[in-house]
């Protein structure tokens, strides 16, 4: 044999070699295809790695079928995905305005009374109509407080939370968002809004074992301000103790008019003063997760079906109107999920979010929700040009939980929720999960 032909024979052999293990080489590396039993086997060693106690469903609409379901019919505490459930109520039960109060003329005499509705005066929220309305009236104003049986609390709410922005009083009147704000710049003086509260606020140089700057009293409006714990700049929020009487005194500092509080029945010929496109509410309440909106939401929702608001209420009737064909039985307890005694199953969420793509198109729903990377609850992850995770967190102790929709490269619209209970580690370490799978999710599937 030539040379030559002996170096053709060679480089065909090697050829033929390179192809054989081109070929092997997939089974030879152990590859799993990537789709739904990888799916499960990453959530069930995750589960493993935390010690957590995760449910999971994936839920493809266009197949009309789930993908994975992990635990998806036992029963999680949601926190704030209860979020979700409130905003769908809310679409049911309530039109495009939210009714900001309800009026009756008597003469000289302006009665009013309080809805439910929290935006009046509220500091992040803008929004003059109401306050323009009563500010600017001929008429002398007289305030009524509306029957309204839910506690200032929900069932299991963390009492020692009284004094975090987060938990504040549910009422039938809000105003400033039911919250003291607190605020200074390069060690200047610091504010006070509203300066009603101003008066109340003593000062004690010593430092408290909590170590926060500010710390209203348990069962009084006082507060104290702790300056050796206090930053050069801040922006703290404390929780007032709402009552009809500071209701009535806080309207009158901050419409710089009289306003005086009676005591009779609602007027039966009221009218209704309509304030912000509901829409500017539902999207603050989940892009941020703000608690009072969600609660003040349900409040709202009561009292399109009677005179008497109560948070209970909207949420039974939406229960049985809305929501009976469940495939299981929620435990709502509040409307913003910071109560540990609230229960849903991932698969009562999918059919909830199945719900809302029903009531709206996607391209109206979307923007309603926190999305990956954009300002809201998922503005540090899900990173992206283009956003492709839309959907509410919720978080509290020993809990945090997704609930969304999915948008993959291939184009799928999916549905999902991932709920994480009775963990051990940080919830930083339980998103940090979640963002790793979904994110293959949304690259591989």
């Amino acid at each position: 044999m030539s040379n030559f032909r002996y170096l053709l024979l060679s480089i065909s052999l090697l050829l033929l070699g390179a192809c054989a293990t081109s070929r092997k080489a997939p089974e030879a590396a152990g590859a799993v295809p990537y789709g739904p039993a990888e799916i499960a086997r990453q959530i069930m060693a995750s589960e493993e790695r935390t010690h957590d106690f995760i449910g999971f469903a994936l839920y493809d609409p266009e197949l009309d079928s789930m993908v994975v379901a992990h635990h998806a019919d036992k029963y999680f505490v949601p926190a704030s995905n209860t979020k979700l459930f409130t905003f769908y109520a809310s679409l049911k039960m309530l039109g495009d305005s939210i009714p900001a109060l309800k009026y009756a003329v008597h003469g000289d005499s302006l009665l009013f009374w309080g809805t439910g509705d929290p935006i009046f005066t509220h500091m992040d929220v803008k929004n003059t109509a109401a306050y323009s309305f009563l500010k600017n009236r001929p008429e002398k104003l007289y305030y009524i407080q509306a029957p309204y049986t839910s506690t200032p609390f929900a069932t299991n709410w963390g009492w020692d939370d009284y004094n975090y922005y987060y938990q504040p009083e549910r009422n039938v009147f809000p105003i400033h968002g039911n919250i003291v704000k607190f605020t200074r710049k390069d060690s200047a003086q610091y504010t006070t809004t509203p300066a009603y509260f101003k008066r109340l606020v003593k000062v004690d140089t010593t430092t408290n074992a909590n170590g926060d700057a500010f710390v209203r009293a348990w069962r009084t409006n006082d507060f104290t301000f702790y300056p050796k714990l206090a930053k050069a700049n801040f922006s703290v929020e404390v929780p007032f103790i709402t009552s009809p009487a500071l209701t009535v005194a806080l309207l009158a500092d901050t419409l710089k008019r009289p306003v005086k509080l009676v005591t009779r029945s609602i007027p039966q010929n009221g009218k209704t003063f309509y304030g912000l496109p509901a829409d500017t509410v539902y999207k603050r309440m989940l892009q941020v997760s703000d608690n009072l909106l969600a609660e003040q939401l349900m409040a709202l929702c009561s009292g399109t079906i009677s005179d008497t608001l109560a948070v209970e209420k909207g949420i039974q009737y939406a229960l049985e109107h809305y929501l009976n064909d469940l495939p299981d039985k929620p435990i709502w307890i509040d409307g913003s999920g910071l109560s540990s005694m609230d229960m849903f199953t991932p698969r009562d969420i999918i059919v909830l979010l199945q719900k809302l793509l029903q009531e709206r198109p996607k391209e109206r729903l979307f923007p309603m929700l926190a999305a990956g990377g954009q300002p809201g609850t998922f503005r540090n992850i899900y990173k992206a040009n283009v956003p492709f995770v839309f959907g509410k967190s919720g978080t509290l102790a020993h809990v945090h939980n997704q609930s969304g929709y999915i948008i993959t490269k291939s184009g799928k619209l999916l549905l999902f929720s991932f709920m994480n209970n009775n963990f051990p580690v940080s919830s930083s370490a339980i998103r940090d999960e979640m963002v790793r799978i979904m994110t293959d999710v949304h690259e591989k599937y």
